[in-house]
């Protein structure tokens, strides 16, 4: 028989282990007892595999001791505390660092509604810096001419009143 591609002789080998624990369908089965009837280096591969089942059922299974298996579990039981410690850890951390997000985010909103109030100007200040000329104003109103009115600063006669100059 030609060598087989390593990609085929694979599949075969495959094949053979599927076979020997009878997991081909019928089908397949069929097909490989119909190569086992014709070439004998597949029933030397067969006889091989075979033969290595049965040696490896013949090793001794090794002994694991009780407390190997318990310590195993020990070390998982601590990693799965380990690792539930560490989530919690971090969601508490999370949990943390939102509550001093929003607590800046609100200081800030704070401070800038306070800043934004404090630096406005007040509209009332002009009122008030123009409360003596107000107070006076149906006197004012009298006089036709503004000149005559500088003439008589001029000459002292006004009071002054909030140190404002008119």
């Amino acid at each position: 028989m030609a060598q087989p591609p390593a990609n085929a002789e694979l599949s075969l080998q495959e094949q053979l282990v599927a076979y020997l624990d009878g997991e081909l369908d019928a089908e397949a089965s069929r097909r490989v007892e119909e190569l086992l009837a014709t070439d004998p280096q597949v029933r030397q591969a067969l006889q091989g595999l075979d033969r290595t089942w049965e040696l490896l059922g013949e090793l001794e299974m090794p002994q694991v001791a009780e407390r190997f298996a318990q310590s195993t579990l020990e070390m998982v039981a601590v990693a799965a505390a380990e690792d539930t410690e560490r989530s919690r850890t971090e969601a508490s951390r999370r949990r943390r660092w939102r509550w001093v997000i929003l607590s800046a985010s609100l200081l800030a909103a704070g401070a800038a509604g306070f800043l934004g109030i404090w630096l406005r100007p007040d509209p009332n200040r002009q009122l008030i810096d123009d409360l003596p000329v107000l107070e006076s104003l149906d006197e004012y109103r009298q006089i036709d001419d503004i000149e005559f009115l500088r003439s008589l600063h001029k000459q002292g006669l006004f009071a002054e009143e909030g140190g404002n100059e008119q």
